[in-house]
């Protein structure tokens, strides 16, 4: 199979202008999306493991060199759901994921993207993604077969979702001499593009493995003697003016400033009274008292302020997409500092951010830092925080208007509730779907009931849990009833969808009922959103659930959108069925306000209804648009 040339062109003259910042920014939002698209584009070749380190140095290679101010030229105008800045590193991604591929002319550029990655590095361990299943495994050999452009073809339109004009555009300025021959050689995969969002080809999601044992045993005379210089530094470093000393593994002051200094004083933590939050005019996080068996531990919170300010290279640090990880810029308020299991844990607040610093205890060795954005943050919204996460459990700090703490299996919306206890605030552990990678069976969800309700709140492996409710985007209320469980369980396992993407809130709306074509009874549409923390990235979910089907299906998705939200509580969407008898028919729907629906393309038809359900051929891709009761159009969801 012959692999078409790739080349760098010049960027395009009528491209917008970015700066560096922009560029930077966009990075860090888009940074899983990124280093997925070029784990995808990467040649097989490589191996798993070194596609996976690659698969990150390129995308921390696409920002450009220069000031934070300093103009770039995109060298592609956006498409139409992405920003200039992120079409910019995408292409810079796929021409240098291109340009790894041995199959090509040995040029400079292109020799020097095939040699292995000088950041980021692993030493001693072998990192690669989760083993998906049969499908996963197919579609990978496939996409082996492929040319770098034309394995570059089908991720863009699968992952990307880019028409074959905005690919083509894509492939051209990356340096592709023929795209229409690397589309057409695309076409020979089969276009099941969902397998592409599967842990399975997923850098960012790993699994861990020594490398060989003995080889490294035979170097141990190497190892020994760079732990010896390693310790003569640590010493050095240890001495007064620098180094750890008392703030623990925090990385060496580099500024003097009575300002900041004096934010990291723990004498000048601020606190509130344990019951400051019963005549407090907000309940927020602001209103939550200092608890934990540590507060007067001086020495513990001087190394976790210090941490926050100044984290060292043994600190695993982590922030939800759109936190800022910075140092807090005034003194912060302690929410909590104890012991929970094996660690030490402080929690603080500097009304923006929640941080969680945890050392093990007796070491500071292996310290982790956790940041969230949390600005703006309701009653519901502030009821809890991890405490602790270990063995596929977690335990919850609440806010102390919270009275009862239970765990809730949504997959089971008729089955009581488990209660947790609360000791002090803290509950005891909760079973969670965060880390899951198999099938999904159950979905344990965490009740809180106070003076105001019962709330629920969903463990997405972020800092903070996100709130849950259903309804109307105008109107959204708690999932407290039998009722509201019930419209939720068949949804709950999409909420995989939209882990560690800093959500706030999520709410599914059941926005039709439409019998189905073949009387089998009635399908049931639901538009589920993500609000994020940070405003921007939020991801709609049209999901359609059938008659025989216990799970809803997604059918449609997009990012950064205002459908199905409170600024335009609108959506449409559509899918191909098959009924039992083996008949195919195109099933669309729209919210209450559609008036009318027009299929094109495939399927040519017209209804003045806001349901539409009309035979089609089996691989039939017609357009859908809605009109609205005032006359306005309405796309569909993509």
């Amino acid at each position: 199979m012959q692999s078409q040339d790739v080349a760098p062109r010049p960027p395009s003259a009528s491209a917008p202008v970015l700066d560096v910042g922009q560029a930077e920014a966009a990075l860090v939002e888009h940074y899983p999306r990124l280093v997925r698209l070029a784990y995808l584009v990467l040649p097989p070749g490589l191996g798993r493991g070194r596609r996976v380190l690659t698969a990150h140095a390129l995308a921390q290679r696409a920002l450009p060199r220069g000031r934070p101010s300093a103009p770039v030229s995109p060298g592609l105008p956006a498409d139409g759901g992405a920003d200039p800045a992120y079409a910019f590193l995408r292409l810079k991604v796929v021409r240098t994921a291109l340009a790894a591929d041995p199959a090509r002319r040995r040029t400079p550029r292109s020799r020097r993207a095939q040699l292995p990655p000088l950041l980021p590095q692993v030493w001693g361990l072998k990192l690669f993604p989760r083993s998906g299943g049969a499908d996963e495994l197919a579609l990978d050999q496939q996409l082996a077969t492929l040319s770098g452009p034309a394995r570059a073809a089908y991720v863009l339109r699968g992952l990307e979702q880019l028409p074959d004009d905005a690919v083509r555009q894509v492939l051209t300025a990356a340096g592709v001499g023929d795209p229409a021959a690397a589309l057409s050689q695309a076409d020979r995969v089969p276009a099941r593009y969902a397998l592409l969002d599967a842990a399975e080809f997923d850098p960012c999601s790993l699994q861990v493995r020594p490398t060989d044992l003995l080889r490294r045993r035979q170097r141990g005379k190497a190892v020994l003697a760079a732990a010896a210089a390693l310790a003569v530094c640590g010493t050095l470093a240890a001495l007064p003016g620098g180094g750890w000393g008392p703030d623990g593994a925090a990385a060496p002051v580099y500024a003097r400033n009575a300002a900041a200094e004096a934010a990291l004083d723990p004498a000048r933590l601020t606190s509130v009274a344990p019951t400051a939050w019963r005549t407090s005019t907000r309940l927020d996080f602001a209103a939550w008292p200092a608890r934990g068996d540590r507060t007067g531990d001086t020495a513990l919170l001087r190394r976790a302020l210090a941490v926050w300010a100044r984290p060292g290279s043994s600190v695993r640090v982590s922030a939800t997409p759109g936190t800022a990880t910075g140092g807090p810029a005034g003194p912060p308020q302690l929410l909590y500092a104890g012991d929970v299991d094996d660690a030490h844990v402080v929690v603080l607040y500097d009304g923006l951010r929640i941080a969680r610093y945890a050392e093990p205890k007796g070491s500071t060795a292996a310290a982790a830092l956790d940041l969230a954005r949390v600005d703006g943050a309701t009653q519901a919204e502030a009821a809890a925080v991890v405490l602790d996460r270990g063995d596929g459990n977690v335990r919850y700090l609440t806010a102390p208007w919270v009275t009862k703490a239970a765990q809730r299996d949504l997959l089971k919306p008729g089955s009581e509730p488990l209660d947790l206890g609360l000791r002090n605030g803290v509950t005891g552990p909760l079973a969670s779907p965060a880390r899951r990678t198999g099938g999904c069976t159950s979905w344990q969800v965490l009740q809180l009931t106070g003076d105001s309700g019962a709330h629920l709140l969903g463990d997405l492996g972020e800092l903070v849990p996100a709130r849950l409710t259903t309804g109307r985007p105008s109107a959204p209320h708690e999932v407290s009833s039998a009722s509201a469980r019930r419209s939720w369980a068949p949804f709950v396992c999409s909420l995989a969808l939209v882990r560690s993407q800093g959500v706030r809130s999520v709410d599914a709306w059941q926005y039709a009922r439409q019998p189905m074509p073949d009387d089998s009874g009635t399908a049931t549409w639901v538009c589920t959103r993500a609000e994020t923390w940070r405003g921007t990235g939020s991801r709609v979910l049209a999901q359609l659930r059938v008659p025989e089907g216990e799970y809803g299906a997604v059918v449609a998705k997009a990012d950064d959108v205002p459908a199905c939200g409170p600024r335009d509580p609108h959506v449409l969407a559509g899918v191909l069925w098959k009924s039992k008898a083996g008949s195919w028919y195109l099933l669309a729907a729209g919210s209450s306000h559609v008036r009318s629906i027009t299929a094109s393309g495939a399927v040519e038809t017209t209804v003045e209804d806001r349901l539409l359900a009309v035979a089609a051929k089996q691989g039939a891709r017609p357009k859908l648009k809605a009109t609205l009761d005032d006359g306005r159009p309405l796309g569909t969801l993509r």
